[in-house]
């Protein structure tokens, strides 16, 4: 199968997912191999004797939140297995919706009733680990084949197969379909590019649709009418060399239940000061409640204004799989 050379590779316990970097679709583009970009979040699912567990972003436990990732035990009978994807949860047409999935994200052990309601799946898209050989260092194009040599499609686990770039009208009309369904692009991956845990490369880049930017929660405004006695907005910030820099504020976007479990949360988390290393406008500071930058959420947007801040942005969700001072401004 052209895997590694040696045999008897320890099963690895902690691998950081690697991450693609914001671009355009490559002008070589017979070398890369086209994915949707899944509007979920990350997961690591390590499969061995008859046991599954799945880790998030930032590596910590996810495996009793989504019970639903433990019929990869029974996809891989007496296999150790390593598979980098996205936990998804779809919408009534049959699309990936993040908004969705956040009933789910911060649920630690869902009850019959929420996993039926609002059921997720796991999209596979990349092989790490196999029965005793570690595969970063194969090509792409190689671990997608041994990816697909699993036959990992039942229930709630698919494995999509990539669109060979060759394919220029296919690859147009990809793109034209996620912009018409509202999807967020698609994610470009050089076919002979090995696999670099915990680092952003060049050789995996993601084609948006729209922007997106993940942010750091820095304080939040009360709400009036409707709104009064709740969240009316939050102040948003994402690092840079100098610390916490403000970057906007959003208050579109929420469902009222979002704006709930909002309050919930970021209360608890006040503190006395601004945590921005930068001076907030007066409009901001007025009447903020302050909070600890642990919380981390995502939001759509226009562009950049020249002064650094967020324009027309909208709230997407809470992104608890984020560090915060991985949060950084994409170009």
């Amino acid at each position: 199968m052209g895997r590694n050379d040696r045999m008897g590779d320890p099963m690895p316990s902690d691998v950081q997912p690697m991450l693609a970097t914001p671009g355009g679709l490559p002008d070589d583009a017979d070398r890369w191999g086209l994915e949707l970009k899944w509007d979920g979040v990350r997961a690591m699912v390590y499969v061995s004797g008859g046991r599954v567990r799945a880790a998030g972003r930032r590596g910590l436990d996810a495996t009793h939140r989504y019970p639903e990732l433990q019929v990869l035990a029974d996809l891989l009978p007496g296999q150790a297995a390593v598979v980098d994807g996205e936990v998804v949860a779809f919408d009534e047409r049959g699309l990936p919706s993040f908004q969705r999935l956040q009933h789910r994200m911060h649920v630690e052990h869902p009850d019959p009733m929420l996993a039926r309601r609002v059921p997720v799946h796991f999209i596979a898209f990349d092989l790490l680990y196999l029965d005793g050989y570690l595969l970063y260092d194969l090509p792409y194009r190689d671990r997608r084949a041994l990816l697909d040599e699993l036959e990992l499609a039942a229930g709630p686990v698919e494995a999509p197969p990539y669109l060979p770039g060759t394919a220029v009208d296919q690859v147009d009309e990809l793109l034209a379909y996620t912009r018409e369904q509202g999807l967020e692009g698609l994610i470009a991956k050089r076919l002979d590019s090995p696999y670099r845990p915990g680092r952003r490369v060049d050789h995996w880049r993601k084609i948006k649709n729209f922007r997106t930017q993940e942010v750091v929660i820095g304080g939040w405004k009360p709400g009036q009418g409707r709104r009064e006695g709740g969240v009316g907005s939050l102040l948003l910030g994402v690092y840079d060399d100098g610390g916490l820099r403000f970057v906007g504020h959003v208050g579109t976007g929420f469902t009222d239940a979002a704006l709930d479990d909002l309050h919930k949360i970021i209360t608890p988390l006040e503190r006395s000061t601004s945590p921005y290393a930068t001076e907030i406008p007066r409009e901001y500071a007025r009447a903020a409640h302050w909070v600890e930058p642990w919380l981390v959420g995502e939001v759509e947007f226009a562009r950049w204004t020249l002064d650094g801040m967020l324009l027309h942005a909208s709230w997407r969700g809470l992104r608890p799989d984020v560090d915060p001072g991985e949060v950084r401004a994409e170009p």
